[in-house]
């Protein structure tokens, strides 16, 4: 793979990642977060699946063949 086309689908990852955090995708329904005291326990399932959809989307558009 050339190396400029990992640079580009690196970048648009992060700017979508940057726009999602932006707009609460670190804080879905689903999410499981424990408190207890002094410790805090949080698990971002739904954002995890949200965000390896979007992946696998952006991934195979860019490198299809």
């Amino acid at each position: 793979m050339d190396i400029g086309k990992l640079f580009i689908i690196a970048g648009v990852v992060l700017v979508i990642v940057g726009i999602g955090w932006s707009f609460g995708l670190g804080r879905l329904p689903g999410d499981i977060s424990v408190k207890n005291g002094n410790f805090t326990f949080y698990f971002p399932i739904v954002t995890s699946i949200i965000v390896s959809i979007i992946l696998t989307i952006v991934l195979n558009l860019f490198l299809r063949r």
